[in-house]
């Protein structure tokens, strides 16, 4: 009985996968001699070119299915809101836009977060914008820099053409609160590093919209890096 109890555990062990491992699909499709298992922005660019050729209606089958890994999933979100986002119809939103937040509310994956918040404003500007920049704004502080600069490059996209003071007030208040709470740190910075500056620039792009009369409102040590 004894044995029959030891071979039991080790067969446990050996084939049984952690739940906190990275996706098996994932790992068994990377390239493992370059490099690429411990690049997350190879394997999500790498997934990507991999389903650029395929239909909407796949992208959106695969982005709702609970059992497709993490970069997968990242992968086919932006496929989708490169190629298909814009070319929606207003009847079909509806359906798209609720697979898209499901599969936000249930994943815990900063990449899948970044791209379905890009999507979602894509699809419907003015409902979500008001929810999801400043979501993507708070994950150009995480702590992986390909998910900070995946949101840094979603904000430019979505800010670039803009000229809705709505939008720039969203933004502006948003990096305000942000600076407030950080203040302390920035007095010791005179030369911003990298992030920083992608915010600094963000915030130039919304008081360019709502006039410098905001910048009676920023925290001294914010005007100084201006």
């Amino acid at each position: 009985m004894k044995n029959l109890y030891f071979l039991l555990v080790l067969i446990n062990l050996f084939f049984n996968v952690p739940a906190w491992a990275q996706d098996k699909d994932d790992i068994n499709a990377a390239n493992i001699s370059s490099g690429a298992i411990f690049d997350d922005k190879a394997l999500l660019d790498g997934y990507a070119q991999k389903y650029a050729d395929e239909s909407r209606d796949i992208l959106l089958a695969m982005i709702a299915d609970d059992s497709l890994g993490s970069y997968k999933c990242s992968a086919a979100v932006r496929v989708f809101k490169e190629k298909y986002a814009n070319e929606v119809l207003s009847n079909e939103k509806a359906n798209i836009i609720r697979v898209l937040i499901k599969r936000l509310n249930h994943s815990d994956s900063p990449f899948v977060q970044v791209e379905i918040m890009h999507a979602l404003v894509i699809l419907d500007r003015y409902q979500y914008f008001e929810s999801m920049v400043p979501a993507l704004i708070q994950k150009m502080d995480h702590y992986n820099s390909v998910v900070s600069d995946m949101a840094n490059e979603e904000l430019l996209d979505i800010t670039k053409d803009s000229l809705y003071p709505r939008e720039a007030r969203i933004v502006f208040e948003t990096l305000r609160k942000i600076f407030f709470l950080s203040r302390n740190r920035l007095q010791s910075i005179s030369a911003p590093d990298e992030n920083l500056q992608h915010k600094l620039d963000l915030l130039r792009w919304s008081i360019r919209i709502l006039g410098t009369q905001e910048l009676k409102r920023l925290p001294s040590e914010v005007i100084n890096l201006l």
